[in-house]
């Protein structure tokens, strides 16, 4: 890929970065790199993390983190303002002077969907006003650069918002990839807003075929394209190294994820506890990171008595997952959708196991069925079913010809359907044409 003109990068624009739990985010940026395409990289606010994934240290382009304010929750807004509008007034002057008609209309867009989204019968939704600051900031950011030809944000809510007003602000087009709860969840983009982004963007990409459908319900005429993540980049590397599945003397069960309530990790410990009433000798990990969920699941544990069966690992590098999974007999996550609306799209974890060669036992909502097709390449239960899970599980713990030919086309798919490097030339190709 040439660089041909001086304005030939694309901004990144994230929330967060590096954050462990996004690491397709940054396996992204580093295929784009591979691929020649010159990138910037801006981000609203540290990941406060102390571990990070080895791909994070081989993306060349160095983050630019905007100016942090203080917090909005339980603020006014004129005292909120007070505090921090002194650090961005160098910013905002410079856009009025750049761009006056571009400024004045993204301070009307912001203006007006506080108005529109607005709690009460007075008063603004705030948000709005310290995205359009953080928004000018970025625009005085990608001005000063000059070589910027196009943004592009990950996540549909607060980011995406910053980054269409930014483009508002500077007449660059933008573009968008939207995930799970950030197209889902009303309360992220409220009263309309999440069409009025869609319509504004040249382009939308997002990671499931199930999502693709839901943001064309929304009827923007603007193109959405499918592009799955793959692996991640050092899982990758992992699994070309060779995978050596360990057999276990007690049959190993595995859960990944983030302790949030739309991975069904509770499901999973009830369904340890039915698999220990029914006299099945076994052990289970749950490894991810610490969530909203956490301490609901380990009361579960302590409830059943399963502390001797069930253990927590906590937040794994690529690395420490890749062990995980080849010790494991057999992975679950039972993912569920929330009341409101919140759910994964393809959790990238189940990937990852079947590149292993381990068979999955999930659930069919959202995406997943275009990943995992029951009795296939994996096992597909209801949600918040505990009983139809420990069947699934028990079913595979004894049946180890279940158990090679489910990993066996697992691996298969994978290999087939979401090569990462495939998906991030499709992405390549959209970020420097059209998108249409």
């Amino acid at each position: 890929m040439s660089e041909a003109s001086s304005r030939d990068r694309v901004a990144y624009v994230l929330k967060g970065y590096p954050r462990l739990s996004e690491v397709f985010i940054a396996s992204e940026i580093y295929r784009l790199e591979r691929l020649g395409l010159p990138l910037r990289l801006y981000v609203l606010k540290a990941a406060d993390e102390d571990v990070h994934h080895d791909v994070v240290g081989r993306i060349r382009v160095e983050p630019e983190y905007l100016t942090q304010t203080t917090s909005l929750s339980g603020s006014r807004l004129l005292p909120w303002l007070r505090l921090n509008l002194g650090r961005f007034a160098p910013v905002l002057g410079r856009s009025l002077r750049r761009h006056p008609v571009g400024t004045l209309r993204a301070a009307g867009l912001a203006l007006a969907q506080s108005v529109r989204a607005r709690r009460g019968r007075f008063g603004l939704r705030k948000i709005y006003v310290k995205e359009l600051l953080l928004a000018a900031e970025l625009a005085d950011r990608v001005d000063t650069a000059g070589d910027v030809a196009r943004l592009h944000a990950h996540f549909a809510h607060g980011t995406t918002t910053v980054t269409w007003l930014a483009a508002t602000i500077t007449g660059l087009p933008f573009s968008f990839t939207g995930h799970a709860k950030d197209i889902y969840t009303e309360d992220l983009n409220p009263a309309g807003l999440l069409r009025r982004k869609l319509d504004a963007a040249t382009f939308v990409v997002t990671c499931t075929d199930a999502n693709r459908r839901h943001l064309e319900q929304l009827g923007s005429r603007t193109p959405v394209h499918v592009v799955y993540h793959g692996l991640n980049a050092d899982f990758e590397s992992l699994v070309a190294g060779g995978v050596r599945r360990a057999a276990q003397p007690t049959p190993r069960l595995l859960a990944v994820g983030r302790l949030v309530r739309k991975k069904g990790l509770d499901t999973f410990v009830e369904a340890c506890a039915v698999l220990r009433d029914r006299g099945l000798d076994f052990e289970a990990v749950i490894a991810g990171e610490s969530g909203d969920h956490e301490e609901e699941v380990r009361a579960r544990v302590r409830r059943h008595r399963l502390d001797d069966r069930v253990t927590f690992l906590g937040p794994l590098t690529q690395a420490g997952l890749f062990e995980q999974y080849q010790r494991a007999q057999v992975f679950a996550l039972p993912c569920r959708v929330l009341e409101d609306g919140d759910r994964d799209g393809i959790p990238n974890v189940l990937m990852e196991a079947m590149a292993c060669g381990v068979p999955v036992v999930t659930t069919g909502v959202s995406g997943i069925g275009e990943l995992v097709r029951d009795g296939e390449n994996g096992l597909i239960v209801e949600p918040d079913s505990p009983a139809e899970l420990a069947d699934a599980l028990h079913t595979l713990v004894k049946d180890p010809g279940l158990v090679e030919r489910l990993g066996r086309y697992g691996r298969e798919t994978i290999a087939a359907d979401f090569d990462a490097r495939t998906t991030a030339a499709r992405m390549a190709r959209l970020l420097t044409g059209s998108g249409r």
